[in-house]
């Protein structure tokens, strides 16, 4: 306890506004102007102050500021699985558009839970200034609800009456069918996420109006959970299906996929080619490369923070190109052959 006490008491208090005020011969008020409203007092006192401020290493308070404001220059993002690398780029894109604003950014996971998602936003929203939902699995009308309260964008998924950033699924999906006709491929899998998942069920519509569209028959096996281990659980429908190629709904799924029909003995892309959705860290690290659709994650992070930090100052809005999705051709595709399996 004594040891604990003397680094307590090491420890040097935090400056405050009343030492810069007491340093530059100013009332507290006049540096809050100084540090909070620049422009609004002599600008040689300001210059002054903010000096003194950075030389004792005094830092404003976010939530001391609030009170006055109600601001606190906070933004909080929800993921539904923080250890998916599919929201490495897309956090760093929000990231670096919130810290050249002034912004910090908050994260939170979901875990794939609608309930612990809709608990975790209503407890953010109560200090933070807006919130960004990616990949969302909650209901409609609780995000509708959840923007009543305060300012609210969401990633890939669509709701009435709510700002959203969605990816243009349609250009990644029709080179890869593309691809795949003129392999030889007819009839196709479709490795299908999670029920509640917005973006799944649009991958799925896609795949299979612009598969009809060309001739090619789809069948959706799922849904299943989006990890490596709901890939892996969907290798025996797969074989059962017929189908000569599958597509998974991410690039996770395509890798636990590959890594049990490796298991088996299956040889793909020989008996079974394979494309992957979204081009993850590390699905050019198999073996074979995943053949996939990329998303610009990171161009999705940065728009979304840039709407919703413009609806909050009232800014007005920008003219954004829609992110579209890119087929990648690596090695995990190959011409269709008949009872491979």
């Amino acid at each position: 306890m004594a040891t604990n006490g003397r680094r307590q008491a090491d420890r040097a208090a935090p400056a405050t506004i009343y030492d810069v005020a007491r340093m530059a011969g100013v009332s507290p008020s006049t540096v809050s102007r100084a540090l909070n409203k620049p422009g609004r007092i002599n600008a040689s006192t300001e210059h002054r102050i903010r000096e003194i401020a950075e030389a004792i290493g005094y830092r404003l308070n976010p939530l001391a500021r609030a009170l006055p404001t109600g601001r606190t220059q906070t933004l909080a993002l929800t993921l539904s699985d923080i250890t998916n690398p599919v929201y490495f780029e897309l956090i760093r894109g929000a990231e670096r558009v919130a810290a050249s604003r002034g912004y910090i950014l908050i994260l939170a996971e979901s875990q794939e839970s609608a309930d612990l998602e809709n608990e975790t936003a209503q407890r953010l929203l109560s200090s933070v200034d807006g919130l960004i939902l990616v990949a969302a699995r909650l209901d409609n009308s609780d995000i509708v609800e959840l923007g009543k309260r305060k300012p609210i964008l969401t990633v890939n998924r669509k709701v009435r009456g709510i700002g959203s950033v969605v990816a243009d699924v349609r250009p990644g999906i029709r080179d890869a069918l593309d691809h795949l006709q003129r392999l030889g491929h007819k009839k196709l899998a479709y490795i299908a996420g999670p029920s509640s998942s917005w973006m799944n069920r649009l991958r799925d519509r896609t795949i299979s109006s612009e598969a009809g569209d060309r001739g090619m028959k789809v069948v959706t096996l799922g849904p299943h959970v989006p990890t490596v281990a709901g890939g892996a659980a969907a290798l025996e429908a797969v074989r059962e299906s017929g189908a000569t190629a599958a597509l998974a709904y991410n690039d996770l799924m395509a890798i636990g996929l590959l890594k049990a029909g490796h298991e088996v003995g299956m040889r793909i892309p020989e008996q079974l080619s394979l494309v992957g959705f979204d081009d993850i860290f590390g699905s050019d690290f198999t073996s074979p490369p995943i053949t996939t659709i990329r998303t610009p994650h990171a161009l999705l992070g940065e728009q979304a923070a840039l709407r919703l930090i413009a609806e909050l100052n009232n800014e007005a809005a920008h003219r954004h190109t829609v992110p579209r999705t890119e087929f990648l051709q690596r090695s995990s595709t190959d011409r269709a052959r008949l009872g491979r399996f």
